[in-house]
This record gives structure tokens, C-alpha cells and sequence, in this order.
């Protein structure tokens, strides 16, 4: 069952950085230089702000005196009940459902400190159209996401390819912080970010949850 995304998604909008295997491994050589020494060893995170929220259908602008935007095709996690130092085992039960979310930014310069000035521009999240209820998703690691930019598949990958599956990040971040109802985790965009332009249609679609339509326009 689907239902609507104004009330059951109202919350706070994390974002998890460097969750798909590809990704981390095409940034392995940076990781191992000044000043990271290492690569992450807990999720990475950053909050897209309450005025990035946008919804199917609505255009996204492309800032002025900005060169680039990049869309970024992602599974939104919908946190049902109130989770603190959540285990693993029970992380599950304390997921409302699944949406779609188009992460859009600005090229990153770090991904160990994603940049607000990248990730917090007006309406640059986009979510839906829907909220597809937990018990409706059979296996939510091992879902095929499909960047479409006017039609053409640009990025293909699947949920299974997360570095950190939705009971281990729930676990991970609720043991420092209290996820509430209607929080959205953003559980990573996939490796391969493509350009898109003022005219461009994106499109996201994730098997089971439909697909999430915004056009780009010109501030």
C-alpha cells in the first residue's frame, strides 16, 4: 500500500555519504592522503535542509553563475517509530517505508565534509511520490535504482551494493542520536553522478516505488 509523503516524511533529512561500494572504492587512492590517512570508518553524514525539500513533478533550478548540477538517484528510508540505540536486529521495525529521493548538488570537494553550499540549495531534494509501506518491499538491499536524464538511462545500480545495509546504519546512527518518526534516511547515491542542464527531464525510478519526474530549469 501506498500512501502520502506531507505527514509520514515531515522529519529531518539525512544523508549518507560514501554508501555504495563503487563509490568508496573509486575514492579509495584520496583516502589513503593527507588529511584522511584513512578511509571513513563510521557512515558519513550530512542533512539536507528543510528548504531543499521538493516533490515529484516540480522543477528544480539550476543556480545562477553555478557551472554544473548533478542529480542523484537514492532510496529514502521512512522512519516509523522513535529509535534509540537501536540494535541491528530489531532496526527493521522501526521503518515506516520506502520513497524515492533525487539528491541533487553542486560537484563535491569532499566527500568526508559534504558541503552545505553543494547540498542545501532551494529545492535541490526532491522526494516520492509516494510513501510504499515496509511490509510492500520484500527486500529493500536489493533494489535497482535508474537515473533517466530525457529519457536516457544514465546510472543503473542496485540497493545491493550498499556499503552499509538500513539495519546496520539504523543501529549505527541511532546509538548517538534519536531518530524520530517521519525522519528520512537518504541512503547513498551511487558512483557515476552525471551533469544535467536547464531543459533536461530527470527521472527516478527504484523497482516497486514507481519513479520520482522533475524537470530543471534556469534561476
Amino acid at each position: 500500500m501506498a500512501r502520502s509523503l506531507d505527514q509520514a516524511a515531515s522529519g529531518t533529512l539525512f544523508g549518507i555519504a560514501l554508501n555504495y561500494k563503487g563509490l568508496l572504492d573509486s575514492r579509495m587512492d584520496e583516502f589513503q592522503q593527507a588529511p584522511y590517512q584513512k578511509p571513513p570508518v563510521k557512515p558519513v553524514l550530512f542533512i539536507k535542509t528543510p528548504n531543499t525539500r521538493n516533490a515529484d513533478g516540480q522543477p528544480v533550478v539550476f543556480p545562477a553563475g553555478v557551472e554544473r548540477l548533478q542529480p542523484g538517484p537514492a532510496l529514502g528510508v521512512v522512519i516509523g517509530k522513535r529509535a534509540s540505540r537501536v540494535s541491528e536486529a530489531d532496526a527493521m521495525s522501526h521503518v515506516a517505508g520506502y520513497t524515492i529521493v533525487n539528491e541533487f548538488s553542486l560537484p563535491e570537494d569532499s566527500y568526508y565534509r559534504p558541503a552545505v553550499k553543494a547540498k542545501c540549495r532551494d529545492g535541490f531534494c526532491p522526494i516520492g511520490p509516494e510513501l510504499v509501506e515496509a511490509s510492500q518491499v520484500t527486500d529493500p538491499n536489493a533494489l535497482t535504482l535508474r537515473l533517466l536524464v530525457n529519457g536516457e538511462v544514465r546510472q543503473e545500480n542496485s540497493t545491493a551494493n550498499w556499503v552499509r545495509t538500513i539495519p546496520q546504519l539504523i543501529a549505527e546512527l541511532s546509538d548517538f542520536m534519536t531518530l524520530n518518526e517521519g525522519d528520512v534516511l537518504i541512503t547513498g547515491t551511487p558512483e557515476g553522478r552525471v551533469d544535467v542542464k536547464p531543459g533536461d527531464t530527470v527521472v527516478v525510478e527504484i523497482t516497486g516505488l514507481g519513479k520520482l519526474t522533475n524537470t530543471v530549469v534556469a534561476e
